[in-house]
Formats: structure tokens, sequence, C-alpha cells
């Protein structure tokens, strides 16, 4: 019976600032940031589609990227143009739960898949007789479930263990639904904080030092080699890299968040939120399409051929 009320209480979400005064502004100015999203990141996913020299192994997984960007965006953008133009600004535990692992998986998908990025570039540029041996079809479709699957397993056990906790407080300090939320349970449960440190290191941690570890093969593999290879490893290494060090410096701002939790003053809190969600699905499509030299010129023909119709 509790486990039944529990998932039905309704949570308000209190992050917001002057929400009465600038809700039509905040309304504009986020509905064009997700037109914007879905646009810049939907445009070099269907340019790698639809043009067949550009699929493979790198491309495919920017392409992956760039959709797992829309998809994390889906899950917070809507909510938040409901509750601009809403009197109340709430929203069920079931649906905070789903949105917490949405959210989550979506953001270890892109850890994951940024180091089978960097492992593709690694045999790429370290091991270039054996690629098209070694990244074949269905090395490229495990690797990409590989991403997808693992984080959603792990954040659904954080979930479920999650909902046996009870609440003792309904009122949420942010946007929408992150890590703020173990601040709604009662007592903060060791086990789930010991499984959130494990799923940290196996998604977050282990991955970023193999991804410093391969780039640093890469790097000396290529300082060894001739020019070629060189200018190989700049011109498909330097975006991952980029895209790389803005995602980690965001997830940062998720940890200190839950660190430093209410005693955050509430504008920086709501600040360093929307840049998790506002900066680095407009970035990654910037990045990967002024950076990579097959995708900017298949981006030109296609802005010159809308020019000219």
């Amino acid at each position: 019976m509790d486990f039944k009320i529990n998932l039905t209480y309704v949570i308000t979400i209190d992050g917001y600032i002057e929400l009465e005064k600038y809700r039509y502004l905040y309304f504009v100015v986020i509905c064009a940031v997700y037109v914007m999203i879905l646009c810049c990141n939907f445009t070099i996913v269907l340019i790698v589609v639809f043009q067949k020299n550009l699929h493979q192994p790198m491309y495919i997984f920017i392409a992956a990227l760039l959709l797992n960007s829309v998809l994390c965006s889906t899950v917070i953008y809507p909510k938040l143009l409901i509750d601009f133009l809403s009197e109340k600004q709430i929203i069920t535990y079931s649906a905070c739960l789903f949105q917490y692992f949405m959210f989550y998986s979506l953001c270890g998908s892109e850890m994951l898949l940024l180091l089978v990025m960097a492992c593709d570039r690694y045999v790429s540029i370290c091991k270039p007789l054996y690629y098209q041996t070694i990244m074949s079809n269905n090395t490229v479709s495990i690797l990409l479930a590989f991403a997808w699957l693992t984080p959603a397993t792990h954040v659904s056990v954080v979930v479920v263990l999650s909902i046996f906790d009870k609440l003792c407080n309904l009122t949420l300090i942010g946007v929408f639904c992150n890590s703020s939320m173990k601040y709604l349970y009662c007592v903060s449960s060791t086990v789930i904080s010991i499984y959130v440190v494990i799923v940290l290191f196996v998604i977050v941690l282990l991955p970023l030092l193999i991804i410093f570890f391969t780039y640093a093969k890469i790097i000396a593999v290529a300082y060894q080699s001739g020019g070629d290879v060189k200018r190989k490893a700049a011109q498909t290494c330097l975006p991952h890299l980029l895209v790389l060090i803005s995602f980690t410096c965001l997830c940062s701002f998720d940890v200190v968040i839950v660190g430093l939790g209410f005693d955050f003053p509430k504008t920086v809190h709501v600040v360093m939120t929307l840049q998790m969600i506002i900066y680095q699905p407009l970035f990654n499509p910037i990045i990967y399409g002024l950076k990579m030299k097959d995708i900017y010129k298949e981006l030109e023909r296609l802005l010159c051929t809308v020019k000219n119709d």
C-alpha cells in the first residue's frame, strides 16, 4: 500500500527565479533553444544518414552522440515549457523518477559514446591495417548497444532502490528531477550512496581514464609518424577532445550541486543546472559541423543548395 501511495506523491518544483514576472520570457528563450537543439543536431544526423560516404564508424558514432543529445533535451525541455505557463510547477513522484532515470541514463550514454569514439580513433590511427576488420558493422552495433544499455541498467537499479525510501520533503530545489532528488528523502540510503559511487566510477571515471590513455597513445603514435598521420589525428581527434572536456566540466556542475545542497544560492543553482542542459546539446553539433572536414563539406553543400533554391 505504501509503495503505491509513494509513487503518487506530488512534488513541487521550486527552482525558478521570479517566474511570475518572467514566465513568457523564459518560455520564448527555452523554446528557441530547444528548436535550435533539434535543428542543429538533426541536420548533422540526417547528413550522416543520407550521405553514403559518411557511412563509416566514426560518423555513425557522431550521429549517435547527437541523437543522444536530442533525446536528453526532450526529456527536459517539454516539461520546462509546460512549467513556465502553469500556475503550479509540480510533477508526480513517478514522473520525477522517470525523468531522473532518462536524464542520467542518457548522460552516461554520452560518456560511453565518447569512450567508443576514442577507441575508434585509436584503431584507425594506431592500427590502420586492422581497422576494417575490427570496426565491422557487428562491432559498431555492439558498441552502440553497450553505450546505451549499460548506463540504463545501472541507473535503473538506483531508481528501484529509491522507490522504497521514505519521502519527508516534497519540494525539489531545481528545475527538473536530477541528483537534487536526494534531499527529498528522510534519510540518505547508505546502499544507494555506495552504489552511486560505483556507478560513477564505472560509467564516468573509468571511461575518462581510458579515453585519456587512448588519446595519449594516439598523440604518441602521431608524433612518431609522418605528417599525414599527424594531420589525421588533429582533424578527427580534436573535436572529440573538445566535446569530452566540455562534457566533463558540465558533469562536475552536477556533483557540486549535490555536494552543496540547499546551501547553494538559488540563482547560481539554476544557472549551473541550465548550463548542463543548454550548452552541451548546442556545442556538440557546432563542433562536429565545423571541425569535421567531411561533415563541414556536406553541410556547406546543403546550405548552398538551400540558398540557390
